[in-house]
């Protein structure tokens, strides 16, 4: 990694100190200026864990990614400044599906001034700043999050009540990297996957969440959320490139979007 061309990718020009205060900007930055997105899955082309190929991706090609790219992106920036950076395994919606979930997403815990901090950049629409280990609630932007400490030693991560994805679940130890290389083959290739299913992108901005579900375009603020649906490979090629930067062309995929909008979102189809 050229740690300078990372940080001009998420336009950060601040100094590069091991402190709470340099983490949490660095995350913000890096969600302001680099798009959760499953364009490559959701186009055929295969991701997976290598460092180096979601920095070709992500800084060089100008693109986002999902959790494995995102956070291994910023794992790497982190180490490369001496932070003590360890991977862990977590669990999207462990909840309600059980432990087959684990190594579904990947999360960062950061060892710095005596605590453990949790950084996430790949949980779309999830905090904007890395936060402290700690049970209890926080806020963040003006939404509401929580830690829970369960009683199997696992913590859970609760998000905001206008997201996506609710929460998700990890250990506080060294994840399992076949278990996270399984996962991240799985969700881009199965047809139960929520990636192979629908075009999703996510982006902070200074006021707002921006979500992008198929053709579903979703803005969270403190308020609530608006929704609006559009209507053509146009005005999704525009979205995609006036909201979150990206200049990938998808018009081949707008009939199945349009096909399975109905089939997730039955009450808003149209």
């Amino acid at each position: 990694m050229i740690l300078q061309d990372y940080l001009d990718r998420i336009q950060y020009t601040g100094e590069l100190r091991t402190d709470s205060a340099t983490l949490r900007r660095i995350h913000h930055h890096h969600l302001l200026h680099i798009p959760y997105e499953n364009l490559s899955i959701q186009l055929g082309e295969p991701v997976g864990l290598a460092h180096q190929a979601s920095y070709e991706k992500v800084v060089r090609a100008h693109r986002g990614g999902w959790c494995y790219e995102m956070n291994g992106l910023l794992q790497w920036a982190l180490e490369e400044i001496g932070f003590n950076v360890m991977r862990l395994s977590g669990g999207v919606m462990r909840s309600t599906q059980g432990d087959e979930v684990l190594g579904n997403h990947l999360v960062l815990a950061v060892c710095l001034e005596g605590e453990t901090w949790i950084a996430d950049v790949g949980f779309g629409d999830g905090v904007r700043e890395a936060f402290p280990l700690r049970e209890g609630r926080f806020e963040q932007g003006g939404l509401n999050y929580a830690l829970e400490l369960l009683e199997d030693g696992y913590w859970r991560f609760h998000n905001h009540q206008y997201s996506v994805a609710t929460d998700f679940d990890f250990c506080h130890e060294v994840a399992n990297e076949a278990l996270l290389d399984a996962q991240c083959q799985w969700l881009q290739t199965s047809k139960q996957s929520p990636f192979t299913m629908n075009l999703i992108c996510q982006t902070f901005q200074a006021d707002s969440i921006e979500v992008l579900l198929g053709r579903m375009r979703r803005s969270i603020t403190p308020g609530g959320i608006e929704k609006r649906l559009l209507d053509s490979a146009d005005e999704l090629n525009e979205e995609l490139h006036s909201v979150y930067g990206l200049t990938v062309d998808v018009s081949a995929l707008w009939p199945s979007i349009v096909a399975q909008h109905k089939v997730l979102f039955p009450d808003m189809a149209s």
